[in-house]
């Protein structure tokens, strides 16, 4: 495993020609989200395979996607309210699921349901690395099953110290997170939106931007 500091907009830049070569090579990535540190790697059979070993199976769950922006991901349903939420709170801690409109995903992002839960997260290296790779990239919690989600390098350093598959991680070293809630999700497949997880952005806050919701 190696880590890179990821402090700084010199340490961003950098970061980021070496994470867009590590991914398109089929590595795994560990960083800080404004929420906790998450794995990350591209939308590609082997490295999402290797992330879910990693994470216990994960047969039941679909892992997020990470983007720079909304145009970012073509082949999905974008509802009036889904748009409006993500107009709202992106980038920020807000996870919409949308159907999928098209067969390019891995099944390992596709959910049972048919969506595609994405995210625009405000972490500004995060950011430079989603432009630079010019691509999505998984986002699942940096943790192992039943442990709590890593809030600082050490721990996620820790965390890998055992696995089998560390040599294959670069850790993107962002130093200690506050702690906060996690990001919200709500489904927006149909008409209306379904609040699936309360996080960091509020019930009430969601209801004022759209007319209808369900909880």
């Amino acid at each position: 495993m190696k880590h890179i500091p990821f402090h700084t907009p010199a340490d961003y830049a950098r970061a980021a020609d070496l994470v867009t070569e590590h991914l398109l090579n089929g590595g795994l990535i560990a960083y800080p989200t404004e929420t906790v540190y998450g794995f990350g790697c591209a939308l590609a059979d082997a490295p999402l395979e290797a992330l879910a070993g990693i994470k216990g199976g994960r047969e039941d769950k679909s892992f997020l996607v990470l983007v720079a922006n909304a145009h970012q991901l073509p082949g999905l349903i974008w509802t009036p309210a889904a748009r409006t939420l993500a107009q709202a709170f992106w980038p920020g801690p807000l996870t919409l699921a949308l159907r999928v409109d098209s067969n390019v995903f891995p099944a390992r992002v596709v959910s049972a349901g048919g969506t595609v839960a994405i995210r625009v997260s405000p972490h500004v290296g995060l950011q430079e690395v989603l432009r630079r790779y010019a691509q999505p990239i998984t986002s699942t919690s940096a943790n192992l099953p039943g442990q709590a989600p890593a809030h600082s390098a050490r721990e996620v350093a820790r965390l890998l110290a055992d696995v089998h598959a560390a040599d294959n991680f670069l850790l993107l070293d962002g130093g200690d997170l506050e702690p906060s809630p996690s990001s919200t999700l709500v489904d927006c497949s149909d008409p209306v939106p379904r609040v699936v997880r309360a996080g960091a952005i509020t019930v009430d806050q969601l209801k004022r931007r759209v007319d209808e919701l369900r909880s």
